[in-house]
């Protein structure tokens, strides 16, 4: 599985930035595929994942309600590709943002945390 994120940069408070997250490689039927972050003086957190069985989502309370996950391509093996808009922007959101991928099942979908597959982080800056 092969990962490459794009579309960091330096945002405004309340402002937007999107992330896309370009997934190839996937020879299994389903897969999670989340968004991490890493803060300077703190640790990574998954901070939203949708499963590829149904487009099934979740996030974290920091971001639920001003981030958006969504999935573009068609399901199954190949490809796809993995957005996330992120809206009303804090300076707490700055951080180096990775997408992670791991094979799933219809019945765990995101639930599982622990990642095999990474891809080169990506800055996101968030001026105050």
């Amino acid at each position: 599985v092969q990962l490459q994120a794009s579309g960091g940069g330096l945002g405004q408070t309340g402002g937007s930035l999107r992330l896309s997250c370009a997934a190839s490689g996937l020879t299994l039927d389903y897969y999670a595929i989340a968004w991490f972050r890493h803060a300077p003086g703190k640790e990574r957190e998954r901070i939203s994942c949708i499963s590829t069985t149904d487009d099934s989502s979740l996030y974290a309370d920091d971001v639920k309600g001003r981030f958006t996950i969504s999935r573009a391509g068609a399901k199954g093996r190949g490809k796809t590709t993995v957005l996330l808009q992120m809206n009303n922007l804090r300076p707490e959101d700055t951080a180096v943002y990775y997408c992670a991928a791991r094979p799933t099942s219809s019945h765990y979908g995101c639930a599982p945390t622990q990642y095999e597959f990474w891809g080169l982080g990506t800055q996101v800056t968030v001026s105050s």
